[in-house]
Parts: C-alpha cells; structure tokens; sequence
C-alpha cells in the first residue's frame, strides 16, 4: 500500500497552536475581500469558489470552498454539492492543461481529526498527482519542494478557466 505523508502539513497545523488568530474564518474573509488575484483565488460560482492551497502537498494544489460557513457536510445544499464537482471538474480539466498530472486526489477532511487544517469551514481538495512525486526531502529533512513559482501557475490555471 502507497500512502501520501506530508508531514509539513503536522508542522503547519501546529503553529496555529497559541498563535494569534485574525478574526473569523480565513476563507469567509477570502471570499469577502474580492481581492482573488492577491488572495489566489481562481474561480467564483454562485455557492463555491476555487483557490490555491497556500500550504500544498503538491503543485496546482486547490481548494472548492463553499461561501457557506459550516463545518457541518449535512448543512451544505444540494446546489452546493452541484456547484463542488462542477468547479472540481472544471480545476482537474485546467490542471491537465497547464501541468499534466498522471491522476488525483480528490476530497475532503472533516474535522481536525480527520486533518483538517481549517476545521470550522468545510473544503474539498484537488491535489495532482505524478508517479514517484514524493521523495526523502519531506521525510529526512521536513522540507517539501514546490519547483513551480505560485503566481504563475495561478495565471496559468486562471486563464485555462476563463477560456
């Protein structure tokens, strides 16, 4: 059995530990601020929007964010559940686009049991993948290797969707 470890993402989780937080939920105020570009932000639906993940296992790591606040799965609509795997599928066709990935991982982390790094807003993630994308820099050294700059990928995944 293959399994994905990240443990940056342990490190990134426990900084938020004692550390003083904004105000309200990071993604309710991304969605607010109507800053996309600054704040990553790829797509907006009518219930959901897509942005790159800040802290990301991998490259053209994203995120489906609903504009509802809750981190309860039940709460979330039907138009919602709709709108997720629209965005979704429409990220996985711009992600073969600009970087190729041979599959993915798709889905969501419900709780901070379950490794949720933002634990109160449900978020569904879209991660690609490569074949051997893992290797002992994340493990040995707790570094984790990000070769592509974030700002040009956003410009690039933004202009697949926009076309």
């Amino acid at each position: 059995m293959k399994r994905l470890f990240s443990p940056w993402r342990s490190a990134y989780i426990a900084s938020f530990k004692g550390a003083k937080r904004s105000a309200g939920c990071l993604f309710c105020r991304i969605a607010k601020q109507r800053k996309d570009a600054q704040n990553f932000i790829l797509w907006r639906g009518v219930h959901c929007y897509l942005v790159m993940n800040l802290y990301p296992y991998n490259s053209g790591h994203l995120m489906v964010v609903p504009y509802k606040h809750t981190a309860d799965m039940g709460s979330v609509s039907d138009e919602t559940s709709v709108e997720i795997m629209h965005i979704a599928s429409r990220a996985m066709k711009a992600l073969e686009k600009v970087s190729e990935p041979q599959g993915f991982n798709f889905g969501a982390n419900l709780g901070r049991a379950a490794g949720a790094g933002i634990d109160k807003h449900v978020h569904f993630h879209i991660v690609p993948r490569w074949s051997g994308d893992t290797n002992f820099m994340p493990v040995l050294a707790d570094v984790k290797l990000i070769s592509e700059d974030m700002r040009k990928v956003w410009k690039a995944l933004r202009q697949q969707l926009i076309s």
